[in-house]
């Protein structure tokens, strides 16, 4: 395992935590997820603008957000399937990395082409925010940026590549991040220029 790199209480960066062979069989398993449940494009609460990221999951709970508001249910929100379970690895880093005695619930998978970002948000929509959130990085590289649970609260930017893996948990755990930008061309691992995004999470209290 390589080394972890504590950025600010409570968020963990695992720089490298795959390794390519390890990215690939990833990318393998998230293709047969993506048949399963295809990437589709959320829109805001209320106000109906789409996202500028595709996005699918995987595990017994999937992250939705639609006009209807946030919320994490058991189907598809276009094909009205379950979604796929996760993959074997997502699981196994969970349980390496997360320190937290219960099976994550949910994976998002989002997709961020060229040009998109996420501004910065909480993750606040479980039940149980003892456990983390845990996320892994394939393809291009992102910027990426954390601050502390206000949004006045000052920030702190890194670059997440490829096979990377990130947890924030603790008193980091409602902090407010986000992805400014992404980087073309700094990987060779996806067929397309972008980057895929795993956020493993606990929904419900055991």
């Amino acid at each position: 395992m390589t080394q972890a790199l504590e950025l600010r209480p409570g968020v963990m960066h695992w720089p490298g935590y795959l390794d390519r062979p390890a990215q690939e069989a990833l990318v393998t398993a998230l293709r047969e997820v993506v048949r399963e449940a295809p990437f589709y494009t959320p829109c805001m609460p209320r106000t109906g603008k789409p996202f500028s990221v595709r996005m699918t999951n995987c595990g017994s709970l999937g992250w939705v957000s639609d006009k209807a508001g946030y919320r994490y249910q058991r189907t598809h929100p276009e094909t009205g399937r379950p979604w796929p379970p996760m993959p074997a690895v997502l699981v196994e880093t969970w349980q390496a990395l997360s320190g937290y005695p219960h099976p994550p619930e949910a994976c998002l998978v989002n997709f961020y082409g060229p040009g998109t970002r996420m501004g910065l948000h909480q993750d606040r929509d479980e039940e149980d925010f003892d456990a983390p959130v845990l996320s892994l990085s394939l393809g291009d590289t992102a910027l990426f940026r954390i601050g502390g649970t206000s949004r006045r609260d000052a920030t702190v930017s890194l670059r997440l590549s490829s096979g990377d893996a990130l947890l924030f948990g603790g008193p980091a755990r409602l902090a407010f991040h986000g992805i400014d930008r992404i980087m073309p061309g700094t990987s060779t691992l996806l067929r397309e220029p972008g980057r895929i995004n795993l956020t493993l999470r606990r929904v419900t209290r055991p």
